[in-house]
């Protein structure tokens, strides 16, 4: 098997993986896109590419993508108009006008030329499974309801990624997800009436952390409970500031 050629900046006769020690010395700085409607781009549609795909559309993104062939689930996607698709060669041009790209590709010379391409325009690019060419990454994702939990291991390991991803689902899910929809709907309520940012963080980490555990009532079943308990710590704040 010949040697597997250097891609990042170290340019080394051949790769032997130092720079994956080097991004564990990256600190990353998290954050959540909005990607609704804004055109993003796939290069490869084998299952690999399918996984970013569906990533991609669960943020309501608009993906367009192109590969030489694509898996019967991309063509089923492009069929349902969940995405568009152009089964042909990549060419540099098709980066115009695109927020970010992710290449899913077992080729690295156009691995490396997305990369580069992209880097000059200032674009969010990602190379699956190369670290080195990713100026963003993509953690593994819990989703229940509003609450949305990434788990990174700074591309050191994806089987680690993914057992912490089935660790936190398991501990964390649909009451939490209760418990935020039940908050979000007080949220103009508390800042009708706390003057401060500093008195609506006092209330809901109270509420949040307080006893009896809204988390607890909700495991339990008792929505109404928390409702209630809700209700309680509201007038009780009422009574407070209305009073001074």
């Amino acid at each position: 098997m010949p040697p597997r050629p250097c891609v990042c900046d170290l340019a080394l006769d051949r790769c032997d993986a130092t720079c994956n020690a080097k991004m564990l010395e990256k600190t990353f700085y998290m954050a959540c896109l909005d990607l609704t409607d804004r055109p993003v781009l796939v290069v490869g549609a084998g299952p690999i590419g399918l996984e970013k795909v569906e990533g991609l559309l669960a943020a309501n993104a608009a993906v367009h993508v192109i590969a030489k062939t694509a898996c019967a689930e991309v063509h089923e996607l492009a069929h349902e108009g969940a995405i568009t698709l152009e089964e042909r060669e990549y060419v540099v041009e098709d980066l115009v006008g695109r927020l970010l790209v992710v290449a899913a590709t077992e080729d690295t010379d156009l691995n490396v030329r997305i990369y580069r391409a992209a880097e000059q325009r200032a674009m969010l690019v990602n190379i699956v499974d190369v670290p080195p060419l990713c100026n963003f990454i993509l953690p593994a994702i819990v989703r229940s309801g509003p609450i949305a939990i990434a788990i990174s291991t700074s591309g050191a390991s994806p089987a680690l990624a993914k057992r912490l991803k089935r660790e936190i689902a398991e501990a964390y899910g649909e009451p939490h997800a209760q418990l935020a929809e039940l908050l979000n709907g007080i949220r103009g309520w508390a800042k009708d009436l706390f003057p401060t940012y500093e008195d609506r963080k006092v209330f809901f980490e109270g509420l949040v952390n307080g006893s009896p555990d809204p988390i607890a009532l909700l495991r339990a079943g008792d929505a109404e409970g928390v409702r209630q308990l809700i209700r309680d710590r509201q007038d009780a704040s009422e009574q407070l500031f209305t009073a001074t």
